[in-house]
């Protein structure tokens, strides 16, 4: 799918000839022997931003794939992930040589920066450990779960909301009384839980939309995640939509990547899970 970008890209390399290192300090470099951080996966950096994703990982993979079988090249056009892509190969004696060779290549003008991925990629166990793959995956979620449950500006403003909920029934933040209270408001049907706090759910609602966003500029986007099955705009309500998926894993994926995104340079999109 093409990415938003406006800026018009060089056409994709060639796969380009990287000539490996050579004297005293490719030979200490040799010497060495395999490196034990080594994974089948490279994480890639200072990448050009203006080139298009599909670009992008077409002149990934001719790069790499001189070295041996590449898996798959993930890349991204999300905030978090720009500038950014990981590839794969089937071997870590692959991986290393890669990355010893192609680190500092001038990319569409920019030197890569490599290093190894601190896991193994969905690719690459699918290939060589596919009985792990439900496991890796069960993990990852998790450790996202996890890793916004810690979040600092999470947790700044789930104390904010506990304190004008507290504030409105008339108890200081950390009263004594306020567990009772809080337990007591959660049993009240008319007190709903705030959007960013609900169950994963397959399907996303999304807010915030600027004017003239359509049903073409939303499936541009999350298309870009697997297994979408719907988009349903609302009559009279631009400023809102409903988004499926075909499971929660896939609209999680897409939730992520999207939340907050600046959909029109400008203003902040909003995800979240629609209330079942």
């Amino acid at each position: 799918m093409a990415d938003v970008s406006t800026a018009t890209p060089t056409p994709p390399l060639a796969a380009p000839a990287v000539a490996p290192p050579t004297g005293p300090a490719a030979e200490r470099e040799e010497a060495q022997g395999p490196d034990p951080n080594a994974t089948e996966t490279l994480y890639v950096r200072n990448l050009n931003e203006k080139v298009k994703i599909p670009v992008l990982k077409t002149s990934l993979r001719s790069l790499f794939k001189t070295y041996g079988e590449v898996l798959d090249v993930v890349a991204h056009h999300n905030i978090r992930m720009r500038g950014q892509a990981f590839v794969s190969f089937a071997d870590k004696t692959i991986a290393e040589k890669a990355l010893r060779e192609v680190r500092g290549f001038p990319l569409y003008g920019q030197p890569l920066a490599i290093e190894f991925a601190k896991s193994r990629s969905d690719a690459v166990l699918k290939k060589t450990d596919p009985s792990s793959l439900p496991q890796h995956l069960s993990d990852r979620k998790a450790h996202k779960v996890l890793q916004r449950r810690n979040n600092p500006l999470r947790q700044k403003q789930v104390s904010k909301l506990r304190a004008a909920y507290l504030a409105s029934q008339g108890q200081p933040a950390g009263a004594p009384g306020a567990p009772a209270a809080e337990a007591a408001a959660a049993a009240r049907p008319q007190v709903q839980m705030p959007d960013e706090y609900l169950p994963p759910n397959a399907i996303l609602f999304v807010q915030n939309l600027p004017a003239g966003t359509g049903r073409a500029r939303l499936e541009e986007l999350f298309s870009q995640y697997p297994n979408l099955s719907e988009i349903r705009l609302i009559p009279n309500r631009a400023d809102i939509a409903f988004v499926e998926y075909a499971d929660e894993a896939s609209s999680s994926v897409a939730r992520e990547a999207l939340h907050n995104y600046r959909i029109d340079g400008e203003t902040k999109m909003k995800v979240t899970f629609a209330r079942k």
